[in-house]
């Protein structure tokens, strides 16, 4: 059997513990490696479920947030059923939190059908059979997606591999700028290799003075802002400098990175960024206030993902609104004066006060947000169907369109039409490894409550007395406190993997 036949065959594998798992709440489940070829054509050939008038068929359907307040889940639900009501099939939302977890829930008659998650997510759900493999030859999307999703989505089990999602956007933190709030000199002063970009851009150290400046000029102003105790942003400035999650290609959960390589530089880059900023660094103040204080001018640049885009929009217009533009003119202004680059360049140093030396690039963390189906339901083709319909070309660019994130369908990225070039350029980030994709092997939700301790830890620093600080000596980084504490968020999560009873 070819690599491509035998892939088939793997992740058609287990298809039917779909139906196992609703009638018995998971306790049938049957081991996907042990499920008959036969079996599984008979289960997933042939017609869709279908309902009937006095009992259609209701599919439960688990999206995020910002889907449902732009107006793209009614969109995505309306257009399915729609397609289907002949069927009577219905989807609906889930009405569940975009969070919920479908290994507690999901046994119980509670999860969803089908579910939108990050792939750390999604992926989790592997271990303990919660989502079913998907029929590779039955899924429309397959040919259009690069190799780095399919890898990211791809479960291996008993020398078997699996397909368990289907990616729909890849996303990633980035820097968003006012551009109407450059000073107007700023290619004279702000622009040192005169290439037509600002230097803030460009490089960390330039952002720092200037949000400096802007703070003498203005104590309510500030340049570059994110609540720094989220893992999921700052986690990025450890990997710029050598840091990593698990060892061998995030396989390999004793052999964790956090201290790696300069990852001390990276943490030090953390405290001196919170010194910049206020104390809304150290919890969600930022987080909530970053779209609105953005707009207001309040803050400069922002560390944001692409599935806010048009929450930024909105904000920026309704404030252009205020000054007498019309709807589309303060719609175009915005679109026009919100900028979207990669997280500028680092000091190799690690010292943002310097003016001069090496640069490096700056390494984020990212994920590819896609759909899965709950192994628990009782109509996988139905499921299947709506998982086809959301992940087709249309309601990728549809997704676009309403919420700016970036496709990873290769024929949707290149037809959207909202942040169409940050779309292309997260995959040229990716493909120069400039993105960390979420690990998604068990134990990769152990992470985060240890850092976010740590970066809680780090940007509490500045605000506390002198005298008192952990990790500042005499004004500058004691790398030594920080390489100590990168060292104790290691120990904490193999604790938690390994030695709190989760191994």
């Amino acid at each position: 059997m070819n690599k491509a036949k035998r892939f088939l065959s793997v992740a058609l594998c287990g298809l039917t513990a779909a139906s196992l798992a609703a009638c018995n709440g998971g306790g049938m489940r049957e081991k996907y490696a042990e499920q008959s070829l036969a079996a599984l054509y008979e289960k997933f050939e042939g017609d869709i479920e279908r309902g009937t008038a006095e009992k259609p068929i209701k599919l439960h359907v688990l999206e995020n947030d910002t889907a449902k307040a732009s107006g793209y889940l009614k969109l995505l639900l309306d257009g399915f059923n729609e397609k289907y009501k002949e069927y009577n099939i219905i989807a609906v939302d889930a009405n569940q939190d975009q969070y919920s977890d479908l290994a507690e829930n999901g046994q119980y008659g509670y999860g969803p059908d089908v579910l939108y998650q990050a792939n750390d997510m999604l992926m989790k759900y592997c271990t303990g059979k919660h989502i079913t493999p998907l029929p590779v030859d039955k899924l429309d999307a397959y040919a259009q997606l690069p190799e780095l999703a399919k890898t990211t989505y791809t479960y291996s089990y008993r020398n078997a591999e699996y397909f368990m999602g289907v990616g729909v956007n890849i996303q990633a933190p980035m820097m968003y700028y006012r551009k109407d709030l450059l000073p107007e000199d700023w290619q004279d002063k702000w622009d040192a290799n005169g290439n037509g970009v600002p230097d803030m851009e460009e490089d960390m150290r330039a952002m720092y003075r200037f949000g400096a400046q802007r703070h003498t000029e203005n104590s309510s102003n500030y340049g570059f802002m994110q609540s720094l105790f989220d893992p999921y942003f700052s986690c990025g400035y450890l990997f710029s400098y050598g840091a990593y999650v698990f060892g061998s290609n995030d396989t390999d959960t004793r052999d964790i990175g956090f201290a790696a390589g300069d990852a001390k530089l990276g943490a030090g880059i953390i405290l001196q960024l919170a010194e910049s900023m206020n104390s809304g660094c150290i919890d969600d103040s930022i987080t909530v206030a970053r779209e609105s204080e953005l707009a207001s001018g309040a803050y400069f640049a922002v560390n944001n993902t692409q599935d806010m885009y048009g929450t930024m929009i909105d904000e920026l217009a309704k404030v252009y609104k205020k000054r007498g533009m019309t709807d589309a003119q303060a719609k175009a202004a915005a679109a026009e004066n919100i900028v979207a680059a990669p997280i500028p360049a680092l000091p190799k140093s690690g010292d943002l006060k310097e003016t001069e030396g090496e640069l490096i690039d700056s390494v984020v963390m990212g994920g590819i947000n896609g759909y899965a189906i709950s192994s628990y339901t009782e109509y996988p083709k139905a499921s299947l169907a709506f998982l086809n319909y959301a992940t087709s070309h249309e309601m990728v660019v549809k997704r676009n369109e309403y919420l700016g994130v970036s496709p990873v369908r290769e024929d949707s990225n290149q037809a959207c039409t909202v942040q169409s070039d940050v779309a292309h350029m997260l995959f040229e980030m990716a493909e120069k490894g400039l993105i960390k994709i979420m690990p998604t092997i068990q134990g990769a939700d152990q992470i985060w409550t240890p850092l976010r301790t740590a970066f809680v830890e780090i940007a509490t620093d500045p605000y506390r007395e002198s005298g008192k600080k952990f990790y500042a000596a005499n004004g500058k980084c004691d790398y030594g406190a920080l390489d100590a504490l990168l060292r104790s968020v290691n120990t904490n999560i193999y604790n938690a993997i390994y030695t709190f009873g989760n191994k």
